[in-house]
């Protein structure tokens, strides 16, 4: 039986993904010279893995010249909201409260970060 093709990004796809939320529009081209402080990928691998995010629908292409201009179909928070609530379906119970708790237990927050979250809680309260 075939494998149900996966909707969420792999980290090949949120680098590319990155690049084009921080760019907007761009061809196979903009995105290989954005990325040129990280390791170099090949053109195709970056073309194949464009089209195989076109095909999840977090991009779409565009005809410009003899380019495609691929263009976001989702916004970053769109994700980010998305793989949120995975992550609190799968790990957490559904429960926000596990998960800031499992945050603030095993990761290091400054003190800015931690009168941020105050601030955000307190405004919640309201």
């Amino acid at each position: 039986m075939a494998r149900k093709k996966s909707t969420t990004l792999t980290e090949a796809e949120v680098r590319l993904m990155d690049v084009l939320w921080a760019r907007g529009a761009s061809t196979v081209n903009d995105v290989l010279a954005a990325m040129a402080g990280q390791p170099r990928l090949a053109y195709s691998t970056v073309l194949t893995t464009l089209r195989i995010l076109e095909d999840k629908g977090y991009l779409s292409h565009q005809k410009e010249g003899r380019a495609f201009l691929y263009v976001p179909q989702v916004r970053r928070e769109q994700v980010q909201k998305s793989v949120l609530r995975i992550l609190l379906s799968r790990f957490f119970e559904n429960s926000a409260e596990q998960l800031v708790l499992n945050v603030l237990k095993h990761e290091k927050l400054d003190a800015l970060e931690l009168r941020r979250l105050r601030r955000m809680i307190h405004e919640a309260e309201k």
